[in-house]
């Protein structure tokens, strides 16, 4: 198999996420928009404790963290893979004085990191579709294990996917996926059917796992994780015009770490 052709693997991420596009785009991002209106509702509702412990994965340049940090919750972890955005969270840390522990770790490898050694959490997020960015479903399933370990019982999980069939033009598109998919015809850098990975200016390349909400279902089951809610974002909150130019429409999860 040529260069040209190779799969999407997570080494492949890595290095969209340090490009410096997608640098600039999240880091703008993180300075200027705060958590989300329906993600400070959903946080609101089911991480109400300032003083838990929570851990963020796929940190990204810090804008999720820093405003949970300056809306006052108290002890917060948080890590990327990509070192370049890991750097602008620091930077951001830094300049609004705001209190997180921020390392750089894999998802899929946290039993690796030291950074976490005797940790246990009381809560976890995975925003702004990271955990769909992780390449291949037993890798996800992987990181859903890996941040359970983390987590005391009963702690909240929250994250966000796509969802495929959401609306009736996806819908359509995937019909016609599938049907490629069938016939050996799919992008040959794809390694599993919801795969997407395209191009957007001033972004850089992004690879994105759509699901299919089921697969999320049994995803968590077979992760250590109960299932507690999801709903898509435009039914939770009107979000603003800076918001959604940011961002596509997504489906919000909240899991529990089952008790031991």
């Amino acid at each position: 198999m040529s260069e040209s052709v190779r799969p999407v693997r997570g080494a492949t991420v890595r290095e969209d996420f340090n490009d410096v596009r997608a640098v600039v785009h999240y880091t703008k991002a993180a300075h200027a928009l705060g958590l989300w209106e329906s993600e400070r509702i959903l946080v609101e509702q089911f991480f109400p404790n300032k003083a838990a412990q929570l851990l963020e994965a796929g940190c990204g340049a810090g804008r999720v963290s820093v405003a949970l940090a300056e809306a006052g919750y108290r002890s917060l972890h948080a890590f990327d893979f990509a070192e370049e955005l890991l750097a602008q969270a620091q930077s951001l840390v830094i300049e609004r004085n705001v209190n997180v522990t921020l390392f750089h770790a894999d998802a899929t490898r946290l039993d690796k990191c030291p950074m976490l050694s005797g940790l246990q959490f009381d809560g976890a997020l995975f925003m702004f579709n990271g955990l769909m960015q992780i390449p291949l479903r037993r890798n996800r399933r992987r990181a859903l294990r890996s941040m359970a370990a983390f987590c005391r019982p009963g702690a909240p999980l929250m994250f966000t996917t796509h969802d495929r069939e959401d609306s009736p033009a996806e819908r359509v598109l995937w019909r016609l996926e599938a049907a490629r998919w069938a016939k050996g015809k799919q992008d040959p850098i794809l390694r599993e059917f919801g795969d997407r990975y395209y191009e957007e200016d001033g972004v850089g390349r992004t690879f994105m796992h759509l699901p299919v909400r089921e697969e999320i279902l049994a995803d968590l089951k077979a992760t250590g994780w109960t299932h507690q809610y999801d709903e898509m974002r435009r039914r939770i909150s009107a979000e603003p015009r800076k918001v959604r130019d940011f961002s596509d429409e997504c489906r919000f999860w909240v899991a529990s770490r089952t008790g031991d």
